[in-house]
């Protein structure tokens, strides 16, 4: 079954409703975005999910040492890394870690491959922003990059597109976050359903 991870999470109620809806993972930003929430209101929200549920942190260029302090306090199960991470041991991180690659052509593929991940988000490439550019990418470079480790397929994800893009990716994973918003960080629970049906509904065919 493919993963879903529902990102951008800002509060409980949008928390909540996307692990009724069968959401499997939640993303909570903790660098500067629209959709940013603080430490506190993770760690309360968090504490009140039912069982089952990966709790995802974001982070862009952070220290290691922040990422672990952050990750024991809110009770992180992974921490999906955005930035430059020179890193020969994962295992400095206290939780498994995600790596994203922001894609804007074929040469994401060399990227990928020297990275020490088994585990990689790949998102549309943006001079002016590290995610949430709610654009797409070429598809065909994701299918590829399944060569090196498992694919968590991010960028301009919405319920239109997203059977399209399974049946090109076939990803370990799906991320949607402002393709299932009515406005920067406040999900639309329509729409939130829809993407998950379609996800399923593509599973129950395929499987």
């Amino acid at each position: 079954m493919t993963r879903i991870k529902i990102c951008g999470i800002t509060n409980f109620d949008d928390a909540l409703k996307a692990v009724e809806l069968g959401a499997d993972a939640l993303g909570f930003i903790f660098a500067e975005s629209p959709r940013q929430i603080n430490p506190q209101k993770v760690k309360e929200i968090i504490t009140s999910l039912p069982p089952f549920v990966t709790k995802v942190g974001v982070f862009i260029k952070e220290s290691i040492s922040t990422v672990n302090i952050l990750t024991d306090a809110c009770r992180l199960d992974v921490v999906q890394l955005h930035g430059e991470y020179n890193l020969k041991n994962n295992g400095s991180f206290y939780a498994p870690i995600i790596r994203a690659i922001r894609v804007k052509d074929i040469s994401a593929i060399e990227e990928i491959q020297n990275l020490n991940s088994a585990y990689f988000l790949l998102d549309t490439y943006s001079k002016d922003k590290m995610g949430g550019t709610g654009e797409c990418f070429d598809w065909n470079i994701a299918r590829e990059a399944k060569k090196y480790g498992k694919v968590i397929l991010s960028g301009g994800l919405n319920y239109k597109n997203i059977r399209d893009a399974l049946e090109t990716v076939r990803p370990y994973a799906v991320d949607v976050g402002s393709g299932i918003e009515r406005a920067p960080g406040l999900k639309d629970y329509e729409k939130m359903k829809k993407f998950i049906d379609e996800v399923r509904r593509w599973d129950c065919q395929t499987n």
